[in-house]
């Protein structure tokens, strides 16, 4: 994933943090609190999900009683296929708010989120958009052989806790140029 999301960041404020999870429902589990604090900090919520987790949302939503359940709900929990520029352009171009900020989050295989990344690269370099914020989530099964590589590409680490740097969470990390 070398060079998946090089900005240049003095002409645009993005930040990109990467996550890891073991299933849909710990994903579901660790992003709820997270999203539900974004929320009250009026920050708009987009998703680019290669599968869908409405129904493990629903639930999760309604067994922990969060504060913003409504607006938690009005999210887009379903997959979107949005591999091609074009989709992204269009989505984007539609959701994102340019008087906020923005959080991206994408899930899903290595090369939907690649792809996604790229062609949300595209967007932002085009319309000059800033205040996104991309938050790529992986699972660990499957990006296991690649964790030092992805977060090579990543500014900081989202967990439990909440946003954080990645050696606070990954002890003796060492960034690779």
């Amino acid at each position: 994933m070398k060079g998946l999301f090089q900005m240049r960041k003095e002409n645009q404020r993005v930040e990109k943090l990467c996550s890891f999870y073991v299933s849909d429902w710990h994903f579901a589990t660790m992003l709820l609190p997270y999203i539900n604090h974004k929320i009250e900090e009026q920050i708009n919520v987009i998703t680019l999900l290669e599968n869908n987790i409405r129904a493990n949302i629903v639930t999760l939503v309604k067994k922990l009683n969060l504060k913003n359940e409504e607006e938690i709900l009005e999210i887009r929990w379903e997959k979107i296929n949005s591999k091609k520029y074009g989709d992204i352009h269009q989505l984007l171009d539609l959701e994102v708010n340019e008087k906020k900020e923005n959080i991206i989050l994408i899930n899903g295989s290595r090369d939907y989120i690649e792809k996604n990344n790229e062609n949300i690269q595209r967007w932002v370099e085009k319309e000059k958009v800033s205040n996104i914020k991309i938050i790529n989530f992986f699972e660990v099964t499957e990006f296991n052989h690649h964790m030092v590589e992805i977060l090579n590409s990543h500014d900081r680490v989202l967990n439990t806790s909440g946003e954080r740097e990645i050696t606070d969470v990954f002890e003796g990390y060492k960034k690779e140029a």
